[in-house]
């Protein structure tokens, strides 16, 4: 699936839209925003962007996924052997269990 794509059907979505009530309501076939959504076509820039402001969204406002993202902590739990990995999540589910004082199902 695109990036397209996905951001299209997430904008419609968000929305609260279908695909019939924003192909009404920007012009565009709903064939056509299905193509895209599926990932079958990659739509043009100036036609992605119309899509989004039907939406309410445009393309200037919308997140890249992934930028930003600190994977400090991510990199240093990749790099923890099967063992240390299990340690540690039994060490958290230890510190969670005494913070908020759940009542465990199974030991």
């Amino acid at each position: 699936m695109s990036m397209a794509s996905r951001m299209l059907r997430h904008a419609r979505k968000r929305a609260g839209l279908t695909q019939r009530e924003l192909a009404a309501k920007v012009g565009i076939a709903q064939e056509t925003i299905a193509r895209i959504e599926t990932g079958r076509v990659d739509p043009r820039v100036g036609t992605l962007d119309r899509l989004l402001e039907g939406c309410g969204f445009g393309l200037d406002h919308l997140p890249r996924l992934g930028i930003g993202v600190d994977r400090t902590v991510i990199r240093r739990l990749i790099e923890l052997t099967p063992s240390e990995r299990l340690e540690l999540g039994i060490a958290n589910d230890r510190a969670m269990v005494e913070r908020w004082q759940i009542r465990r199902v199974a030991e």
